[in-house]
């Protein structure tokens, strides 16, 4: 899938972080979302490879990236931590300053990074999501009910843990299924390899403390940065099948946190790079090259 890319695993001082490199070209970092790992951009990375330096990563307690103890707060899962960690691994790879693409979670994880490293980001794209601020102050029934998943993973342990153990199989294949539209996006590789990393009970339960922060830690962030603006431009790209299409206006959100943002919606759920490879990989090749 990742012809060309070399697999490694970097020591961030915090955690290990599993990650690819391929290419040549202007560091583009490319984060993932959930149910998935670095996976999710076979079908987008090799690309951009012929233009950029691309690197994918499994964020932290993701996929074969390390899961590292908890904390009460649940600090260690905060979109903060996951943000150093990238940064980390881009100095390790000698780029101080490097473009950043983030998908769903991954997409929190970038935002962050550039409210919080703004020398180290050059450009953003966040595909599929509004700021967890803007989230979590406007949400509703339709919310609760639609996007369960917030507020489910984030109760206390160790219930969604159990329950997700108990059923992994069924909730990763849920979730790619009813937040697409695509039908034939997964490959069954692909898929055998988010219900591998959704069986390891230390994932599962860093997953739910990234959710727990999120829902504390990473709001609380959020509220207090609404002064500051992002630096960078920034790219929003989302589903006009996914539910950011029904329930926001996707840019002027973005705007009220960036001077300087682009973008539109794409004819897919969700998961962009992987229902619509083609559309995804010109948008981002386009941004990031100019």
């Amino acid at each position: 899938m990742f012809e060309g890319f070399e697999l490694s695993s970097v020591d961030t001082g915090e955690t290990t972080i599993r990650m690819r490199r391929g290419g040549t070209g202007p560091p583009l970092l490319l984060l993932h979302g959930i149910p998935e790992t670095h996976l999710m951009w076979h079908k987008v990375a090799p690309r951009l490879a012929e233009d950029f330096t691309v690197v994918v990563t499994d964020l932290r307690g993701f996929g074969d990236s390390g899961t590292p103890p908890s904390t009460p707060d649940h600090a260690p899962y905060a979109m903060r931590a996951l943000a150093r960690d990238q940064v980390a691994v881009m100095h390790h790879l000698g780029f101080e300053r490097f473009f950043v693409a983030g998908h769903d979670r991954g997409a929190r994880c970038a935002y962050r990074m550039a409210l919080d490293h703004p020398d180290r980001v050059g450009k953003l794209a966040v595909l599929d999501v509004v700021p967890t601020g803007e989230v979590l102050r406007r949400a509703d029934a339709a919310f609760a009910l639609s996007y369960w998943v917030w507020s489910f993973l984030a109760a206390p342990e160790p219930l969604p843990e159990r329950l997700v153990g108990a059923a992994t199989d069924l909730l990763v294949d849920h979730m790619l299924e009813s937040w697409s539209v695509v039908l034939d996006a997964f490959p069954e590789e692909v898929r055998v390899a988010y219900r591998r990393a959704f069986s390891d009970p230390a994932t599962v339960h860093a997953i739910c403390e990234e959710y727990r922060a999120a829902a504390t830690l990473d709001w609380q962030h959020d509220e207090a940065d609404r002064e500051r603006r992002i630096a960078c431009p920034v790219l929003a790209l989302w589903g006009a099948h996914s539910a950011l299409q029904e329930w926001y206006d996707v840019l002027a959100v973005w705007r009220g946190w960036a001077d300087d943002v682009r973008g539109r919606a794409l004819a897919c759920g969700h998961f962009l790079p992987e229902e619509a490879p083609d559309e995804t990989y010109a948008e981002l090749r386009e941004f990031f090259a100019t």
